[in-house]
């Protein structure tokens, strides 16, 4: 190269990502050339799309004082129960085998495991004001809580409240033997219960230890959570054992969330949480245990 001799201008560079187009700009952070698609506008220049994606990778995301993953506070996961439970709703009242198949009671727990969730997705078809209060409850809770926790704790306290509402049930329904049901009795240990009254009650359960973390007083809740405890006693196949178990399941899941919200340790709530939920598992087994075996193994058929 002749000093003072001009030389042939450059041409542009190629993008990596796409060899066939050129690219005029180079990202601020690794130097590679970017064509207009992979382009992200950065605080100081252009960065490219594969930078942008290693700088979120590498950057801790926010967290709630629990532990969760931040939102932008839209309770997402409490819609969706609330739409689950409509859509059920609807199903129930066009068809009784709904109710019938995924209901929960004592008799039927041991032999068709799953009905300790599903029905905490069923409401009673008989009345529109059980899945009314329930979703108004569940709203409201959730548009508090969700944020708080984050969708995934929230998501966990809510179905291992409502497993817990029907161990609940469960252990409170008393020791059937064979000789009561060939005399005809039936009792708790055969009655079908319904509702999310049970992980709602999870929910109230978590509320008040939360609160009471964070120094916020939960007074305004307790005529809710006297209203739906009141509601149980008046319509049949809404249980206060449900509420009950929900309640201290609910309490449960709280206090562990509270244990493991530090950084250090906040990967461990998920092992406390599943915890919990082998301890509420292991009482439904110990119970079924109890029950003689002719009556443990029934099934709905």
């Amino acid at each position: 190269m002749r000093p003072g001799v001009p030389q042939p201008a450059a041409g542009p560079s190629v993008c990596p990502r796409h060899p066939d187009r050129e690219a005029y700009v180079r990202c601020q952070r690794c130097g590679r050339p970017a064509c207009p698609e992979c382009q992200r506008p950065a605080a100081v220049g252009i960065q490219c799309v594969d930078c942008v994606r290693e700088a979120a990778r590498s950057t801790p995301s926010a967290r709630t004082v629990f532990g969760g993953r931040a939102t932008d506070g839209t309770p997402v996961v409490t819609y969706s129960i609330i739409a689950i439970c409509a859509v059920v709703y609807l199903a129930q009242r066009a068809s009784q085998s709904v109710t019938l198949d995924f209901a929960f009671a004592p008799f039927l727990g041991w032999s068709e495991p799953w009905r300790f969730v599903t029905a905490a997705f069923l409401h009673s078809p008989q009345t529109i004001f059980h899945i009314l209060l329930n979703m108004f409850a569940l709203w409201s809770l959730g548009q508090y809580l969700e944020p708080m926790l984050g969708r995934a704790r929230f998501a966990a306290l809510y179905l291992i409240s409502g497993i817990g509402g029907q161990v609940g049930v469960t252990l409170l329904a008393g020791s059937p033997t064979v000789a009561d049901v060939a005399a005809g009795g039936r009792g708790a240990w055969f009655g079908a219960v319904v509702g999310a009254s049970g992980a709602i009650f999870g929910l109230f359960g978590a509320l008040l230890v939360l609160n009471r973390h964070l120094g916020r007083s939960s007074t305004a809740m307790y005529a809710t959570i006297a209203i739906n405890a009141a509601f149980g006693f008046l319509y049949p196949g809404i249980s206060w054992q449900a509420h009950l178990g929900g309640l201290v399941t609910g309490l449960a899941c709280a206090g562990v969330i509270v244990a493991f919200r530090k950084q250090g340790v906040r990967r461990l709530v998920w092992a406390a949480l599943l915890a919990v939920l082998a301890v509420v598992v292991g009482l439904a087994v110990a119970k079924y245990l109890t029950v003689p075996v002719d009556i443990r193994e029934l099934t709905a058929g």
